[in-house]
């Protein structure tokens, strides 16, 4: 009778926080519009710790700046678990672009949990008379500078896979930067772009209309929606693995006692049929993992790009 007595009173003293914590509300920061990819899995990640953590989880959209608007909110939040960022692969490049920025991708946030990769596919127009790897960049060879490929802005995933294939294969190609993924797609459609790298799952379906002819794909193994394009590296070219991800981070000196139950949700949703479904819709694979994994990665990014930009003499628009 005792011991239940002590575990009833125990209960009713825990009873105000539970309550209090249930109250507060939890905002997962993107720092992009609406309806993006990065959009679209910080939703993913906000319902799925809703699901899992006695929180009320919202998505606040902070786009500007290329993602710098809200990153820096987020930077600049308490560390009591109440402001979360959903970032992209561009948390990592950011600062090569912008030596000023106010924020460091590493030291100014405390890693949670990596979330999803997306491999890029590398795609030409089909009036381009190349059907593989190896005959494009014969032509960019016998046609130097003559070969343009597309992007949605200076120092984006698709302009530094760009950037690294031809420092790769030793050719010369004409970067040409857009605003927006609408007008990018009408030049490359319409032939005006000869090629891109492109999000996997965006380009299958014009792969699919033979709208676009796809070349390869730039995971390190072969992607289960076109297993019949081979990867950068199988074809040689060491180091072409190159991915967009997303990851889960926190301001910096966010507690542990916070960080790891924000871990362990995050990678029980990931380990769901579910989430590999909906992450796969995307052309994405799960990631996982500790806060160290996610700190690693940034840290990786941060490096390897860093120098593709000082080489390549990369500016902002």
């Amino acid at each position: 009778m005792r011991a239940t007595r002590r575990g009833v009173l125990a209960a009713l003293a825990a009873a105000p926080a539970i309550a209090r914590a249930q109250g507060q509300t939890m905002r997962v920061v993107v720092p992009y519009v609406a309806g993006g990819t990065t959009d679209i899995v910080g939703r993913m990640v906000a319902e799925a710790l809703a699901e899992r953590l006695p929180r009320n989880v919202i998505v606040e959209n902070r786009g500007g700046a290329s993602g710098m608007v809200g990153t820096e909110a987020v930077a600049r939040a308490a560390p009591d678990g109440n402001t979360l960022l959903l970032c992209s692969s561009a948390h990592a490049v950011l600062p090569s672009l912008y030596p000023n920025l106010s924020w460091d991708p590493v030291t100014d946030f405390a890693a949670i949990a990596a979330v999803a990769a997306t491999p890029y596919m590398l795609v030409v127009h089909p009036s381009l008379p190349v059907h593989s790897v190896a005959e494009l960049v014969a032509l960019a060879k016998a046609q130097p500078g003559q070969l343009n490929f597309a992007s949605t802005g200076m120092g984006t995933g698709q302009h530094l896979a760009g950037e690294l294939l031809k420092r790769l294969a030793g050719i010369d190609l004409l970067h040409v930067s857009y605003r927006g993924s609408g007008a990018v797609r009408a030049d490359l459609l319409a032939g005006r772009i000869n090629l891109m790298f492109e999000n996997l799952a965006l380009t299958l379906g014009m792969v699919q209309r033979g709208e676009v002819r796809g070349l390869a794909v730039t995971s390190a193994a072969r992607s289960a929606l076109a297993p019949e394009l081979p990867t950068l590296q199988e074809l040689g070219f060491a180091g072409a693995e190159i991915e967009g991800w997303f990851g889960l981070l926190g301001p910096a000196r966010l507690p542990a006692e916070q960080v790891l139950p924000l871990n362990r949700a995050v990678n029980a949703w990931l380990e769901t049929p579910a989430a590999g479904q909906k992450l796969a819709g995307l052309g994405a694979r799960v990631l996982g993992g500790g806060p160290e994994a996610l700190a690693d990665l940034v840290q990786r990014e941060k490096e390897r790009w860093g120098q593709v930009i000082r080489e390549a003499g990369i500016k902002p628009e």
